[in-house]
This record gives structure tokens, C-alpha cells and sequence, in this order.
């Protein structure tokens, strides 16, 4: 019987192919290691560009990031990164740790218990390297 190749791990493989060949460096690339190049957007920035700056009837910046991140674990937290970045960007618009931890909660619902605890511990990886502000 023939055996059917995966074209994923094709392609990752000749992406791998490419990146050797174009710098030998590259082949040890971490998208983990990249995430610390992107910084985390002022809260200002965040609200002007996502919040109520575009829509002032409209939701807030903290409140599209919470949704962000409830999306992003439904579909099983798979973007580690995205996850990682929301959680930075969504502490930094004014969430506190409970709300982060009630969406990722409320996320088991739909997207499953792993989903839930995948997202709680990249969540918080990015919130036991942050000082929450006590009201």
C-alpha cells in the first residue's frame, strides 16, 4: 500500500529547507524568542485604535480583548504566542487577573477543558511575570 505524506510537515519541512539555506542561524528560529521584539501597546493606543477611539458607542479596548482571547481559546489555544500577546496587551488595557481567568473559563464551554487549560497556563506564564495593580 502506498503511503500517503502529510503536505504540512512538507511544507514545514522545506520552509526548514529555505530558511537553512538562506541563513544557517535561522534554522534554530523561536517564535517564542520573537514574541519579546513586540511590544506591548499603550493603553492609550489600544483604546484609540480598537476601543472607543473608532466607535465611541461601541466596546472598549479591554472589552475586544477579552474577546480576542475567548476566540483565541475556543479554537484550543493553539496560537501560544497570540495567546501570550492578547493576555500582555489585555492586562495592560485595565483587566484584572479574575476577569482574564473567567474568560478563559467561560471559553471551556465551547472550545473544551483542554482548550481551557492550555490558555490558563500560557495566560498565566504572561501574569506571574506581571505585578497586578490592587484597586
Amino acid at each position: 500500500m502506498n503511503e500517503q505524506s502529510n503536505p504540512f510537515a512538507e511544507m514545514m519541512a522545506l520552509g526548514q529547507q529555505w530558511a537553512r539555506a538562506l541563513n544557517p542561524e535561522l534554522e534554530s528560529f523561536s517564535l517564542r524568542d520573537m514574541e519579546a521584539l513586540w511590544p506591548t501597546m499603550p493603553k492609550e493606543w489600544m483604546e484609540a485604535f480598537m476601543g472607543k477611539g473608532i466607535s465611541p458607542d461601541g466596546l472598549d479596548a479591554k472589552t475586544r480583548l477579552l474577546l480576542t482571547l475567548f476566540g483565541l481559546t475556543v479554537q484550543g489555544a493553539q496560537a501560544e504566542s497570540q495567546v501570550r500577546l492578547t493576555v500582555r496587551h489585555v492586562l495592560e488595557a485595565g483587566a484584572t487577573h479574575q476577569e482574564i481567568a473567567e474568560t478563559i473559563a467561560l471559553a471551556a464551554m465551547f472550545g473544551g477543558v483542554p482548550a481551557m487549560t492550555k490558555a490558563m497556563d500560557l495566560a498565566r506564564e504572561v501574569m506571574d511575570g506581571e505585578t497586578e495593580e490592587t484597586a
